[in-house]
């Protein structure tokens, strides 16, 4: 005879596998280049890069970095060099344009029949290219007050028929949370689709977990996801498994790729990124132009070495595999194509 099972009661409940590896993020630089075998390193590490920006690396992303090789394309991404403390004409702290699109506490109105909600600011990994870096997230998150202004605003304005979740990275919410948007939405009639940005089923993929599988596949709408991968390194098992679990609840997978000077501003990185991502069912979507914050220049690939690229690029692919280059303008109506 099988023993009665007790309920746990929801105070008492363990957290969730992917809050647990979420905490247990690297932080310290020093941490991350002895792990690597690349001590040699810390004298380029900004302190003042750091401190405005802290490092995050979940320990899943660390493990895809290659010990000992100080230009791996992971690395690059996430490590606070000294390069961020160069001011570069050109490079702004609101690249994008977003505090003149503001629309309510934590809501981005760009474009014609979509607003943007910035879910929340947190992240679980730190990109040193965000073009976010320097966003107010404590006085602009829309999650604060249960959503409050958000739905104030969509509920104005029957024109926006797509809501885009953003930040930070959504996901890093929690499901309960998220839950609470989707559920409030539904009595807005005129929204058709839901669209998430998203970085962590690429970095930290446990965050697709059952109960987040319920919730998205619960949901009354079309939902698009757009992931963020930049190298074919960054997708391993975990991430085939996160995006065949989304898949199999209709999830529409994306990819948006930004082009980074070290990362893959090659056409044979760019070529692998494609199949790699075409490999777990997701497509390419865009790729980006370097946005212009203040403390990415390194990462800059000038637009004629791009665009050359992308020829290249096309010539290897077939079309459905190659993204397009884009460009985000401040003020304009929608992304500019390259």
């Amino acid at each position: 005879m099988q023993p009665e099972m007790i309920p746990v009661p929801a105070a008492t409940r363990q957290p969730a596998r992917w809050q647990t590896l979420w905490r247990e993020a690297v932080r310290d630089p020093a941490e991350l280049l002895r792990r690597l075998g690349l001590e040699g390193l810390s004298a380029r590490v900004s302190a003042s890069a750091q401190g405005a920006f802290p490092l995050r690396v979940p320990a899943g992303y660390l493990a895809r970095m290659r010990h000992g090789d100080p230009h791996d394309p992971l690395l690059r991404q996430v490590l606070p060099l000294d390069l961020e403390d160069r001011l570069v004409p050109g490079f702004t702290l609101d690249a994008v344009g977003d505090a003149q699109a503001k629309a309510g506490t934590g809501v981005i109105h760009k474009y014609e029949g979509r607003a943007l909600l910035i879910a929340t600011g947190s992240c679980a990994i730190h990109c040193r290219y965000c073009f976010r870096r320097h966003f107010p997230y404590a006085e602009e998150t829309a999650a604060a007050g249960g959503w409050a202004s958000a739905l104030e605003h969509l509920r104005a304005d029957p024109s926006v028929r797509e809501v885009i979740l953003s930040g930070g990275d959504p996901l890093s919410l929690s499901t309960a949370k998220l839950a609470e948007l989707t559920d409030a939405l539904r009595g807005l009639p005129q929204i058709t689709r839901l669209r998430i940005h998203t970085r962590l089923p690429i970095v930290l993929p446990e965050r697709i977990d059952a109960e987040f599988l319920d919730w998205i596949g619960a949901l009354p709408w079309p939902v698009v996801m757009v992931v963020h991968a930049n190298h074919a390194r960054e997708i391993n098992e975990g991430v085939r498994t996160a995006c065949a679990a989304l898949r199999e609840r209709d999830v529409h997978l994306l990819n948006q790729a930004v082009l980074l000077r070290g990362v893959n501003d090659d056409v044979d990185a760019l070529v692998d990124l494609s199949e790699a991502l075409f490999g777990i069912g997701v497509l390419p979507y865009y790729l980006h132009q370097l946005d212009r914050v203040q403390g990415a220049a390194h990462f800059e690939v000038p637009e004629s070495e791009g665009a050359a690229l992308h020829r290249a690029l096309h010539a290897r692919l077939p079309g459905y595999l190659l993204p397009r280059r884009v460009r985000e303008d401040a003020g304009q109506p929608g992304k500019t194509l390259l």
